[in-house]
């Protein structure tokens, strides 16, 4: 069984995580950091799939749900712990959503950002609309299989050459409304607080965490 929240406030009664070993389904260093920091005061014992060696699930959903809940109920049975998963990217309007779901595949195999943000740019060249927004999905899984899930969102603006050592992925050419910085150049404290990942976990915290 799963469940979806997009709306914080939501009525519908969430399972509870009652503490212990979560398992981070992912095996990008940049994405388990920035979610161990958002768990921290929360007293989850935080460790990442690479950690334990579990392999890397083929994501072949096609929403950011879907793949988040695929690579959250792989770790949780493979670890037969809880299990928390972000399936996130960049959505950028002037290119009809690309490369949304497969951002991180425009990276290839190396996981080089570098092409995949000058792919996006050259796909802009010739294009008025330079906007985009940023979705972050999670999915938290129990061994049972019972999942909850959570997605956010951030609005801005596409900016080319990259800017800023900070952040990961696409962050670099990403400037968020009401910013003159980049997520690159933005300090982490300050993209936490407002990223997409954060509007996500607000509402995974208060639906599973928070008594």
């Amino acid at each position: 069984m799963s469940h979806l929240f997009m709306i914080v406030g939501t009525k519908v009664m969430a399972r509870r995580f009652e503490g212990g070993k979560l398992v981070i389904a992912s095996h990008n260093p940049g994405k388990v950091r920035e979610i161990q920091a958002l768990l921290e005061p929360f007293g989850a014992e935080v460790i990442s799939a690479a950690e334990l060696g579990l392999p890397e699930p083929e994501e072949t959903g096609d929403t950011f749900i879907a793949n988040a809940e695929l690579k959250a109920h792989a770790a949780a049975i493979g670890a037969s712990l809880p299990a928390l998963s972000d399936d996130s990217g960049i959505v950028v309007h002037g290119l009809g959503g690309e490369p949304g779901i497969y951002s991180a595949r425009w990276a290839g195999p190396s996981k080089d950002f570098g092409p995949a943000m000058e792919r996006v740019w050259k796909g802009l060249e010739n294009v008025d609309d330079k906007s985009a927004h940023f979705t972050s999905a999670l999915s938290l899984c129990w061994p049972d299989g019972h999942t909850e899930n959570f997605e956010g969102y951030i609005y801005g603006t596409i900016v080319y050459p990259p800017r800023g050592d900070n952040g990961f992925g696409y962050d670099p050419i990403f400037q968020p409304e009401g910013y003159e910085l980049t997520f690159g150049e933005l300090e982490n404290h300050v993209k936490y607080g407002i990223s997409h990942r954060f509007q996500a976990f607000e509402q995974l915290v208060a639906a599973c965490f928070k008594s």
